[in-house]
């Protein structure tokens, strides 16, 4: 009579299933030992910025390039098909502007490209990002957070202009400098970011994705207090999972996992300050506006929406492209800027 499973004998069946599990236990440790391996290659990046400067000067962006993975820079392939651009251009200064909870070390892929195609880009990092150690919990306005970038603005040469590149919140510190610097800046790029209206919060952004901003006080699980809970909140966090499905399910896991290590805690109050922006500054800058169209943090009909309630001067897209282009799509962003900086 067979056994219970009718056709593998008893022995066999027990041997099948340990080598089953043997399998499984020797690809666990495989998964985990690649993950480890990810992440200290990951810390090690980290550490190495930061003994790095506030912003990425050129020599600088190539010690970056050179020692992060090859495979992470665009190919040489690529690089030899970037076009040299012209001297008759109005700036070939590109500044670099990160969203929440990143840091200029972002844009790791992006500066040696530009420079390449005979660019000048400078990342910088905002109050409480990226290598400036300021407590986040302690920026209580726009004017706090985005201070390093209207410092540098008003520390330009008078006739000097630059291009000003904002991811996703990163878009609100680009509008407040464009109502407090319109004059040192040629164009504005928005990638998938808060182009927001004037007397709009940059978390009225993602409203329709989180919730409204009173609800999304009272009760998400991802605010800090602190000064207690009996005060406002003072900070945002995402933990690692949140950030792999909303900002990353395009990336790299390098990028995933130099990204975990890097990233900082949200300083709230200025994504939810509401911001004034007048036709008389901030309307006289061209803006454009990248779609990241495989985007899980603004979806591409919120972005669609933004572009529709405050049009830009003109809409790119990036197929295939997670809410970070610059770790997902590097190639393409680039050919994008570059397209954009040549434009009358």
């Amino acid at each position: 009579m067979g056994n219970a499973l009718g056709c593998i004998p008893n022995e066999e069946y027990k041997s099948g299933i340990g080598s089953r599990s043997k399998r499984s236990s020797r690809s666990q440790r495989k998964m985990s030992a690649e993950e480890n391996l990810l992440q200290r290659q990951a810390l090690a990046m980290a550490i190495q910025q930061r003994h790095l400067s506030q912003t990425f000067d050129g020599s600088i962006s190539r010690r970056i390039g050179s020692t992060s993975s090859r495979k992470q820079t665009p190919s040489s392939s690529f690089r030899k098909q970037i076009p040299i651009v012209t001297d008759n251009l109005e700036t070939k200064k590109i500044v670099l502007i990160h969203g929440e909870g990143f840091g200029a070390w972002c844009w790791y892929k992006v500066i040696p490209t530009l420079e390449e195609a005979g660019l000048h880009p400078v990342a910088l990092n905002l109050t409480g990002s990226g290598t400036d150690n300021t407590d986040i919990n302690q920026i209580m306005t726009m004017e706090d957070y985005a201070k390093p970038l209207i410092d540098y603005l008003h520390n330009l040469p008078d006739d000097e202009k630059v291009i000003l590149v904002g991811h996703s919140c990163g878009g609100a510190s680009v509008s407040y400098a464009l109502e407090h610097c319109a004059r040192r800046v040629a164009k504005a790029v928005f990638i998938s970011a808060t182009m927001i209206i004037d007397g709009q919060r940059p978390f009225d952004v993602f409203a329709d994705e989180l919730a409204s901003a009173e609800v999304f006080m009272q009760e998400s699980q991802m605010l800090l207090y602190a000064n207690g809970k009996d005060q406002p909140p003072t900070g945002l966090v995402f933990d690692k999972e949140q950030l792999k499905g909303m900002y990353f399910n395009q990336s790299p896991s390098k990028d995933v996992a130099l990204a975990a290590v890097s990233m900082r805690p949200i300083p709230l109050a200025p994504i939810m300050e509401k911001l004034s922006l007048t036709a008389e500054n901030y309307g006289t800058v061209h803006r454009y506006f990248i779609q990241t169209l495989d985007d899980r943090m603004l979806s591409a009909d919120m972005q669609e929406k933004l572009v529709r309630e405050n049009p830009p001067h003109r809409v790119f897209n990036i197929k295939g492209s997670d809410h970070c282009p610059f770790f997902s799509k590097p190639q393409s962003l680039v050919k994008i800027l570059l397209e954009i900086l040549q434009l009358t």
